[in-house]
């Protein structure tokens, strides 16, 4: 029998109590998105056997993700396969049992609790997601289940860091000038965008109890998280995604 490579997972102080991990790529042994390299049934797996890792039993439920700002309130699971799931970048659930997953790789994996409350949530905010209020709606649907959002807890995980994320006059003007705090000068043209900071503090806006970022950057620790604008400037063919999880104990 083949040795299983250790999970490489990252966990958020925040969120300690709560079955959760963000995990990278183990040295490139695991690819974790549907949309990366590998055949179906071995990323099948690895997703599968990540859920097990946080949740020994716990059923593995993941969106087909869009950057959209949309939110599925989970109840029971469904097949975890490469089509057919349904779309949106956010999952909540109060069912005990399910372990809710995202994938990422560069834009900001979000992890929630109200751990009083028993109600848990998974957000993929990209700029666009997180401009367009996917934070905000994971937040509300968490309430739709009985949430607080003064005792709910969130964790920002392995993200492209300021540095490392140049952008153009052209995305810049999809932000207002109250947002100038989350861009730095660059070459002429362009500003280094701060991601991390401003889901951080979208969060705090919108009055979550606890935020914590991991200050993780996908793009320059290449030994442990994938990265699209590093494959890119690469020229790589094709990008990994890492996983984030989530779950309530059954």
């Amino acid at each position: 029998m083949a040795e299983v490579t250790r999970f490489d997972i990252a966990r958020a102080a925040a969120l300690a109590g709560v079955p959760h991990g963000f995990f990278g790529h183990s040295g490139g042994v695991y690819q974790f998105g549907y949309g990366g390299e590998g055949e179906e049934a071995t990323i099948h797996a690895s997703r599968a056997a990540a859920g097990g890792a946080i949740l020994p039993g716990g059923t593995f439920v993941a969106p087909h993700q869009v950057h959209s700002p949309d939110v599925i309130s989970v109840e029971a699971e469904w097949s975890d396969s490469a089509t057919g799931r349904p779309s949106a970048d956010a999952l909540v659930t109060a069912t005990p049992g399910l372990v809710l997953g995202i994938v990422t790789a560069d834009c900001a994996p979000v992890l929630f609790a109200d751990a009083a409350a028993g109600v848990i949530g998974a957000a993929h905010a990209g700029w666009r997601g997180a401009h367009g209020g996917v934070l905000e709606n994971t937040i509300k649907a968490m309430e739709s289940l009985g949430a607080s959002r003064a005792r709910i807890a969130a964790a920002i995980g392995p993200t492209i860091a300021q540095a490392s994320y140049e952008v153009d006059a052209r995305f810049r003007a999809n932000f207002t000038e109250a947002d100038a705090r989350f861009f730095s000068a660059g070459r002429e043209g362009h500003w280094q965008f701060d991601l991390p900071a401003y889901v951080f503090h979208r969060l705090e806006v919108a009055g979550v109890g606890m935020v914590e970022d991991l200050a993780l950057d996908t793009y320059t620790l290449e030994n442990k998280y994938y990265s699209f604008r590093r494959a890119t400037h690469r020229g790589e063919p094709n990008y990994g995604r890492q996983l984030s999880l989530i779950a309530l104990p059954a």
